[in-house]
């Protein structure tokens, strides 16, 4: 169950990071302001899922 977790830190980040860039293109084609910042701040926050899942990992294998 632990590495499904970690693992799913890594899926969070990757969702949160795909979704981030569709609504930034979509903003930039369409002008939207505020889309393109909600695209950027789901990319940072998909980023973020990563780097939690990549600490967790390091930490488990350091702990191994």
């Amino acid at each position: 169950k632990q590495e499904l977790e970690m693992n799913n830190e890594h899926v969070k980040g990757a969702a949160d990071k795909a979704k981030g860039a569709v609504k930034d293109a979509i903003g930039k084609a369409t002008g939207n302001d505020k889309m393109r910042v909600e695209g950027q701040y789901d990319k940072v926050k998909g980023e973020a899922h990563k780097v939690a899942g990549d600490v967790k990992d390091a930490f488990k294998k350091a702990t191994e």
